[in-house]
């Protein structure tokens, strides 16, 4: 099934932007890299995510608010303050909207260090480029489909990013088990995090927000740690010396 391969295909290069680039990087600074690399993946990120495409500086400031203020009437994205999963994904469309645009006044705390690249990212979230991507995934779909059913993914395709985060901010603060108690509902979402790279392990995180490895037990394998000691064996990236 062709669709289903490119499906799975793009939801783990999204995925792996969303955690390696945006989250790991951008937000935590858990690793460093030269401005040319840096500069590659955030055309990698647009690549992959395409017309769902996360600015790094919105993201980045967005969730350090998080840790910030979780689960409190402050927290950009809390289930604690939403209705529905729905719900909390409007709320946090509209809140990374503004800091992505600069439509809104952030503490310094947050917004330091943070890796900035406006000209792109204009680029990257116009109107018009994720309409053009989004020509180009019915193309896609229109190409390798081959019945009615494997249509029902093209949603998903189109606001994979946004589904990504929805996953870890609403049901990793709802289902699980919890490593650590802290005053926050984080939880890890699954065992063995074979869906979401290692974001799942969402209590770990939270308990050690510096470290570049999410997983604790023996049996959580962080796919994308393993990635990150690769590419830091390389010289892509150099990780801190504190994760």
């Amino acid at each position: 099934m062709p669709v289903i391969i490119f499906f799975v295909f793009q939801w783990y290069l999204s995925l792996f932007s969303q955690t390696f680039f945006l989250h790991r990087y951008a937000a935590h600074g858990m690793f460093t890299m030269s401005k040319k690399w840096e500069r590659f993946f955030f055309i990698f990120t647009f690549i992959t995510q395409g017309s769902n495409y996360l600015s790094a500086y919105g993201y980045g400031v967005m969730h350090r608010m998080h840790h910030a203020f979780t689960d409190t009437e402050h927290d950009p994205h809390s289930p604690t303050f939403s209705r529905n999963v729905f719900d909390m994904m409007w709320i946090t469309y509209k809140r990374y909207t503004n800091i992505a645009y600069l439509k809104t006044e952030v503490e310094a705390r947050f917004t330091r260090n943070v890796p900035e690249w406006f000209s792109f990212d204009y680029f990257a979230g116009h109107i018009l480029t994720r309409i053009a991507w989004t020509i180009g995934y019915v193309l896609i779909y229109v190409w390798l489909a081959t019945a009615w059913w494997q249509w029902l993914f093209l949603p998903a395709t189109l606001l994979m990013a946004p589904i990504h985060g929805a996953i870890i901010n609403w049901f990793a603060h709802k289902v699980g088990y919890r490593s650590f108690e802290m005053n926050n509902t984080s939880t890890n979402f699954l065992p063995f995090d074979f869906l979401m790279l290692g974001e799942s392990y969402h209590n770990n995180h939270h308990k050690h927000d510096k470290s570049a490895n999410f997983g604790v037990r023996w049996f959580e394998l962080d796919l994308t740690y393993v990635v990150i000691k690769i590419f830091n064996r390389l010289g892509i990236i150099q990780l801190n010396k504190s994760v």
